[in-house]
């Protein structure tokens, strides 16, 4: 199941062109206290199968980042060798995610697809970097490895746009619209293998990210697991598993798409401050 967020604050259900809207329905089913539609479905486990719905074309829809206000991005850093090398170029030792760790981006920065995302700086290097996002359904600390898939929702394509300097990545990378997302959440049993999705990045029709979710040095399940020893997860918190390499600089008037595999296209405009 495609679920997504939609103008403004609507929840649908994307099925080929077309979009069932849910909201109502989901909001009178469940008994958690929000008025975020996505989350009250995340907490639901799924739309229920016997609601009815208001279909419209998906054309005539303004898709939102499918969620309004994660708890926690997690994003995992250094994830693949490859970008790990480009980043270091010469380094004999490269530094990796067991190194590295994890870190933080605000939730405010999210943007959905069809988004713009807002270079602050005309002076500083800016770069996209495309990643899996993992959307946890189930919350839990000290989650074992093999436990890991029971307290994943789905899965989204996700920017992480990185301001290059030497200030904290929390910094750099949580600027308003730096963590577009999207197109919507696909629910977990749509995704047999995770660990099997191609993943291609273009800046202006040209590829410079095209690898496989196979390619990670932590896998889904040891990372969340990892995580979790150190934080509590919340239904809703959005885990951005790491880039491949083929990063590199965008600026304004660039169009960045992201494609993975089952999961969509998240397409966004890049302009100036």
């Amino acid at each position: 199941m495609r679920l997504a967020r939609f103008d403004g604050d609507r929840l649908g259900i994307v099925a080929g062109d077309t979009l069932l809207d849910v909201t109502d329905a989901v909001m009178e089913r469940s008994s958690f206290p929000t008025d975020d539609p996505m989350l009250a479905c995340i907490h639901l486990g799924a739309p229920p199968s016997d609601i009815a719905a208001r279909e419209c074309p998906l054309a005539q829809v303004k898709l939102e980042a499918p969620l309004r206000r994660p708890g926690k991005i997690i994003a995992a850093a250094a994830n693949y060798w490859k970008h790990t090398q480009e980043m270091n170029p010469g380094q004999e030792k490269l530094v990796c995610i067991r190194e590295k760790g994890f870190f933080l981006k605000a939730p405010s920065s999210l943007v959905g697809t069809g988004g713009t995302v807002h270079l602050p700086f005309a002076d500083r290097r800016t770069d996209q970097e495309a990643e899996l996002a993992v959307v946890i359904g189930r919350g839990g600390r000290n989650i074992a490895p093999a436990r890991v898939y029971d307290h994943v929702f789905g899965y989204a394509c996700l920017l992480d746009i990185t301001m290059r300097g030497k200030e904290d990545r929390g910094y750099r990378k949580s600027f308003d619209t730096f963590t577009p997302l999207g197109p919507w959440i696909t629910t977990r049993d749509e995704v047999p293998d995770p660990m099997a999705l191609a993943i291609e990045c273009r800046v202006n029709g040209e590829v410079r990210q095209d690898d496989t979710t196979g390619s990670m040095i932590m896998g889904i399940r040891d990372l969340v697991a990892w995580i979790s020893e150190g934080m509590t997860l919340e239904p809703g918190d959005v885990i951005a598993t790491g880039t491949p390499a083929g990063v590199g600089p965008i600026a304004p008037g660039d169009r960045v798409e992201v494609d993975i595999e089952r999961l969509g296209t998240l397409a966004v405009e890049v302009a100036g401050p």
